[in-house]
């Protein structure tokens, strides 16, 4: 059968992401603004700039003739299905979003999404973390996914309170300094 008859199976989109950006099966996906407002962008710019120029490069390199050995015209139908898959991708994930800003959250010591929260860690060092979305992931910026084993033991959990991390070096005494709820970049 002629390849152009067949449809790719692309699968699961969340099959190719890393098992951190993964999200638990039935959950929403919870972002702040910032991180929304990324993807927000990233989409609008492959919809409305990258794919059209793209497939106006294509519909030029189909022009040329033979298609088989034309490397502009696979080259750009590969980057076609690979921006196509992104767009699927980025508004599923929209679609399940709900967007959560710390900066209108009412003050508490409880940790909840979105917290920044300052830690003293077993080995006497003290680290802030935000607990963010899992598409928002930045450990540069010291922002942890609320999925992460970290941010799990901090949920619900007060500040002044002592928490147990269980990792694979053993199990970790946590101890909350502070908890704040402010917009983060």
């Amino acid at each position: 059968m002629n390849k152009a008859f067949t449809k790719e199976d692309d699968g699961d989109e969340d099959d190719f992401l890393p098992p951190e950006q993964r999200l638990p099966a039935s959950t929403k996906n919870y972002m702040t603004p910032g991180g929304w407002e990324r993807m927000r962008a990233e989409l609008h710019e492959l919809v409305s700039k990258e794919r059209p120029a793209l497939t106006q490069m294509i519909n030029w390199a189909a022009g040329n003739g033979d298609r088989s050995e034309n490397g502009d015209y696979i080259y750009g139908k590969k980057r076609l299905r690979e921006i196509d898959r992104r767009i699927r991708f980025l508004t599923k994930r929209m679609e399940n979003a709900e967007v959560v800003d710390p900066a209108t959250r009412e003050a508490t010591d409880q940790v909840f999404f979105s917290a920044t929260v300052t830690v003293l860690r077993g080995n006497g060092e003290e680290q802030t973390v935000s607990i963010v979305g899992v598409d928002e992931l930045d450990l540069d910026k010291q922002h942890i996914s609320w999925i992460s084993p970290l941010a799990r033991c901090l949920l619900k959990a007060r500040e002044g309170e002592t928490v147990l991390l269980r990792g694979p070096a053993g199990p970790e005494e946590i101890d909350i300094l502070e908890v704040v709820y402010r917009a983060l970049d």
